[in-house]
């Protein structure tokens, strides 16, 4: 099968010295930790794909967690057409015997056996078509090859003052559709857990998980912070937070560009952690399990306040094997509410705690403002959705209740009924 490897990119440029080439370091240009790179099963590189995640990596534009994750997603790819075998640039005439139709419908298939989830499925195409967008712009492959038709789909919306606006979006005849699933959810589609379940979850990851994780779980619980944010917690920046002013028992940790710590799309702001658990993370950092791992750390992994037992950084796979391992354990404990639970859903049940208690004791307004600040969202949309979800959840409990109250009369009138 293919392998995905990551390097340590550094430029060099050609300098002919006494009639010889030599490779010197371009200093000007930056180099890029952890490149991901593709490899053949007989240990030939993908050139053309390869060349693509360099181009995106040494693009200031493209995080390198982009690029890693296109990557992924093609190494898939790469895996499928070694098992086929086929080239990737097969489009003959015959469009069912074309490589990228073939793999449209391997992928389809995957997911309607369960295999795969449906946005993934989508995701995983996206990238394979960005892929070959790329190499037909660079002549990889024929510009001519009947790889997909492109569509034209024309988006209707409203802007702010109300007036009716047009998008147009290119698309083609072999992406995957991802269709909203019905019912009011959160940012990233994931509902929150209730308090009694957060509880337990926290309960048993003390027991059954690493301390690191359950740390992790711990802090998107009380923080609402993305595992991006968490897994870049430098130990410093517990040192030097500061108390709140304005509420008593919590602490100001400031985020964003500048501190070390990772945010999406760069947004500047803090995380507010209260009392306990900002001794439990003090705690752990002066801990000798820490100190055993910051010692087998890099000079510049030092700082972190998370680190795997070989002193490397806490990656998303690293995270997402321990949940694996979590889930598992609950469901063989009982705690069916695990069977699907992601670690972002942290995020979703400490937003909807958040906006509940703001709506009980503030305007909706100075809610969402609040809500938006906290959590960083970056537009008010994002915020409002857990009024709107809040919203429907009370009616569907008020519906239950309202359903029940008619259930129990007519079950009472027929027993009297049948009495009589």
């Amino acid at each position: 099968m293919a392998h995905l490897e990551y390097i340590r990119y550094e430029p060099h440029r050609a300098m002919i010295e006494y009639r010889s080439v030599q490779w010197v370091r371009e200093v000007s240009v930056r180099s890029i930790e952890r490149l991901p790179q593709i490899f053949w099963n007989d240990g030939q590189p993908w050139s053309e794909a390869n060349l693509w995640a360099l181009e995106m990596g040494r693009n200031r534009d493209v995080k390198i967690k982009t690029t890693t994750s296109l990557m992924e997603h093609l190494h898939k790819y790469a895996n499928w057409l070694e098992r086929e075998p086929i080239d990737w640039r097969h489009f003959p005439k015959n469009k069912a015997d074309r490589v990228l139709v073939r793999y449209r419908g391997e992928l389809v298939d995957s997911r309607d056996r369960g295999e795969l989830c449906p946005s993934t499925t989508t995701a995983r195409m996206r990238a394979v078509i960005r892929f070959y967008r790329y190499c037909a712009g660079h002549n990889f492959i024929s510009r001519d090859a009947p790889k997909w038709q492109d569509k034209v789909a024309v988006l209707r919306y409203f802007d702010t003052v109300g007036f009716e606006r047009t998008l147009l979006r290119i698309t083609t005849d072999i992406s995957i559709p991802n269709r909203a699933r019905p019912g009011v959810r959160l940012e990233d589609g994931l509902l929150p857990l209730t308090s009694e379940h957060m509880m337990e979850l926290l309960s048993f990851s003390r027991a059954e998980a690493s301390q690191e994780l359950h740390l992790m779980l711990t802090t998107g619980s009380f923080t609402g912070a993305r595992l991006g944010t968490i897994t870049t917690v430098r130990v410093s920046a517990l040192e030097q937070a500061m108390r709140d002013p304005k509420v008593p028992g919590m602490w100001i940790v400031p985020i964003g560009p500048g501190t070390g710590i990772a945010t999406k799309f760069d947004v500047s702001g803090d995380l507010i952690l209260p009392d306990p658990l900002m001794k439990q993370l003090r705690d752990y950092a002066s801990s000798r399990r820490h100190i055993d791992r910051m010692i087998k750390a890099s000079k510049e992994d030092k700082s972190l306040l998370f680190l795997t037992r070989h002193g490397k950084p806490y990656k998303p796979t690293a995270v997402d094997r321990e949940m694996v391992e979590l889930r598992r354990h609950g469901r063989a404990a009982g705690l069916k509410f695990l069977q699907k639970f992601k670690f972002h859903q942290t995020r979703a049940t400490y937003g909807t705690w958040l906006m509940s208690i703001c709506l009980k004791v503030s305007s909706v307004k100075a809610s969402i403002e609040f809500v938006k600040r906290s959590m960083h969202h970056k537009n008010e949309a994002t915020t409002f959705g857990y009024i709107t979800f809040i919203e429907h959840t009370q009616a569907k409990i008020d519906v239950a209740n309202a359903f029940t109250e008619a259930f129990l009369g007519i079950k009472n009138r027929l027993t009297e009924a049948a009495n009589a």
